[in-house]
C-alpha cells in the first residue's frame, strides 16, 4: 500500500512569495510619519504559497 501525502505548496508565481507590502499613500500625518496602506497579493490572498494543480490523466503537459 502506497502512502499518499498532499504534495507541498508552492511559493506564489505573482508575489514570488511577498504575498503582503505596505505602500505609501505620498502623505504624511501630524507627526510627519509616512501614511502607508498594506497590500496582499491578490492571487494567494497574503499567504505566499499556492497549492499545486492536481495532475490529469491524459494530459499534455
Amino acid at each position: 500500500m502506497t502512502d499518499r501525502t498532499a504534495p507541498a505548496p508552492r511559493i506564489c508565481p505573482n508575489c514570488d512569495g511577498f504575498a503582503t507590502a505596505a505602500v505609501t499613500t505620498g502623505g504624511r500625518d501630524r507627526h510627519g510619519h509616512l501614511l502607508t496602506v498594506t497590500v496582499d497579493c491578490r492571487a494567494c490572498r497574503g499567504l505566499g504559497t499556492v497549492q499545486p494543480r492536481p495532475v490529469r490523466e491524459g494530459a499534455r503537459a
